[in-house]
């Protein structure tokens, strides 16, 4: 069913006498519960769509869940602004088509490699409209940054994956766009050496805006800003990771920074993709143990492996300090490894509860985060 307002969808989830599938543009299938399970069905929310404020004086906007988010991108970018934390487009990644929402940029907390300096796409959010499990329509935070009143549970819907609520519209904050960036690689080091380099510029006074390491570029780093800023900038920093080998300036910088949000060196290619969040200091020996291809966001904060189908990353990765997610893998891998990281006891108690709180019925993509 695809709704086209807000009413309609509250009415939808009111009538629902079964599990319902939620999705927006459908091209982040990661966990997804089976559709059309007894007395359930699929709620389509591309129908809630639109920019219903835009206010570059005041670095907001306003769109419902439904809207594209290159229509989004395109506004901003028609002001000299953009969304700071750099979503991802996962498409290539999933196998999955489609157009990337808005809604599920929020729900599944998408966030490229900016997010090492500007933060996660929840960190950027003002203000949610939802419907919960039981058809009541929430709204919370506002439209300006200055509104800090109630409850965050515009954080708390960032990544619940639909689990919590069905995203109606959200407000986000925006910023401008950089003048010019500057992209530096050292092409020879493997994945130890890399995170080592890339530890020292997130830790240098050169304000690094991405972090990461390729395979077949390397390490890479960004710097973005003011010309004169960024040329300077960059300079320092060349000499700053000198002993790491040989820094080479990179002219395709941003396609380089599209590779890797895309994680794009895994994409077409067999296997399972895994995702894990880890302490930084953690990545090499996390991804020694792995012995499989990577790829190195955040500084390591954020480990993409490329592994044999059927293999159990986390059993391999063991002792970590982070999460992982079963990315991609078919249906028979999904049904024997659970696709988000178990929650420790304490922690399920506190999420059991949220889930009766928002969603008393259990029928919001059931199953979909374990």
């Amino acid at each position: 069913m695809r709704v086209s307002d807000e009413a309609e969808l509250a009415e939808a989830v009111r009538a629902a006498q079964g599990p319902l599938t939620i999705s927006g543009g459908g091209t982040r299938a990661v966990g997804l519960a089976t559709a059309g399970m007894a007395g359930g069905g699929a709620i389509d929310t591309s129908g809630l769509s639109g920019i219903r404020l835009y206010e570059p004086g005041a670095l907001t906007l306003v769109a419902g869940a439904g809207t594209p988010l290159a229509e989004v991108e395109a506004a901003l970018a028609a002001e000299g602004q953009r969304l700071a934390f750099e979503p991802a487009d996962w498409r290539g990644l999933l196998g999955t088509r489609g157009e990337p929402t808005v809604g599920g940029m929020v729900a599944a907390n998408v966030s490229g490699p900016r997010r090492a300096q500007a933060g996660a796409c929840r960190d950027a959010l003002l203000g949610v409209r939802f419907v919960d499990g039981a058809g009541a329509v929430v709204k919370n935070g506002g439209r300006v940054m200055k509104n800090v009143t109630g409850y965050d549970l515009a954080r708390l819907m960032a990544g619940s994956w639909g689990t919590l609520g069905i995203l109606t519209e959200v407000s986000l904050k925006v910023l401008p766009a950089a003048e010019t960036a500057a992209t530096l690689a050292l092409p020879g080091v493997g994945v130890e050496d890399a995170a080592a380099a890339l530890s020292a510029a997130l830790g240098s006074p050169y304000d690094i805006t991405g972090a990461a390491f390729l395979p077949g570029a390397g390490a890479l780093v960004r710097i973005e800003g003011f010309a004169q800023s960024v040329a300077y900038r960059a300079g320092r920093l060349e000499a700053h990771l000198a002993r790491f080998g040989e820094v080479v300036r990179r002219e395709d910088g941003a396609a380089l920074w599209r590779q890797v949000a895309e994680v794009a060196p895994f994409q077409g290619r067999a296997g399972d993709v895994w995702r894990f969040s880890l302490k930084p200091s953690e990545a090499a020996e996390v991804a020694r143990r792995l012995e499989g291809e990577v790829v190195l966001d955040w500084g390591g904060g954020l480990l993409w492996a490329l592994l044999p189908a059927g293999t159990d990353a986390r059993a391999l990765a063991r002792p970590y300090h982070g999460h992982a997610t079963l990315f991609r893998a078919d249906a028979g891998t999904r049904g024997q490894l659970p696709v988000f990281e178990p929650e420790a006891p304490a922690v399920q108690v506190i999420t059991s509860g949220l889930r009766a709180r928002f969603d008393p019925r259990g029928i919001l993509n059931p199953g979909r985060m374990g």
